[in-house]
């Protein structure tokens, strides 16, 4: 079963950058397409980005395109979520999710998901 792992959530102020992390220690995300999605609190669950197996091809919601972007170094079995200017409005819970498929995913109907981290965006 794949787990996943994230971090670098925190505490940041308006405008700030953070950088998430998302890793699967023992399993090789090469062959997993991987979406990153958010909860606010008494709100669903939204997807925010997702990226295919090799970095090529990315999707992000309207309300980070241009401020987060997403990444990943396949040779350190890592996923980033690039967010830069961030506002009050992007506190949540962070998670990464993963599936073999890539429509699944950009489906937001991922099969796998990790623990989350905290992002909060306060001054």
């Amino acid at each position: 079963q794949l787990q996943l792992v994230e971090s670098g959530g925190g505490l940041v102020q308006p405008g700030g950058s953070l950088r998430l992390s998302c890793t699967a220690p023992g399993f090789n995300l090469d062959y997993y397409a991987i979406g990153w999605f958010r909860q606010a609190p008494g709100k669903e669950r939204e997807g925010v980005s997702c990226i295919n197996y090799s970095g090529s091809d990315t999707n992000y919601a309207d309300s980070v395109r241009g401020r987060f972007t997403a990444s990943r170094d396949n040779v350190k079995n890592t996923v980033y979520l690039q967010m830069n200017n961030l506002k009050p409005e992007d506190t949540g819970v962070y998670y990464c999710a993963a599936s073999e498929s890539y429509t699944a995913v950009a489906g937001l109907r991922p099969n796998y998901w990790g623990q989350g981290t905290q992002v909060t965006v306060s001054s």
